[in-house]
């Protein structure tokens, strides 16, 4: 699973880096827990939340079988 989280964070980084952002995966779960860290200008943003829960959770959650939640991690 944490390879096929890593694609899906490659498809989602290049609109992470035109806002000066970032992600890393810091681990995947056996139970479907992902975290994950937000970085540059995505670490400190007030919209962060919104990008976690809304951009990143959906896309994983539907893209990858078994990832139930996304953490973030700071």
């Amino acid at each position: 699973m944490y390879e096929q989280v890593q694609e899906v964070l490659k498809k989602l980084r290049p609109f992470l880096l035109r806002d000066g952002g970032d992600v890393e995966l810091v681990d995947v779960s056996d139970d479907g827990v992902v975290l994950i860290r937000l970085m540059g200008a995505c670490g400190n943003c007030p919209s962060s939340t919104i990008t976690l829960k809304a951009g990143i959770e959906r896309a994983l959650t539907t893209e990858v079988p078994g990832v139930k939640e996304i953490e973030q991690v700071f």
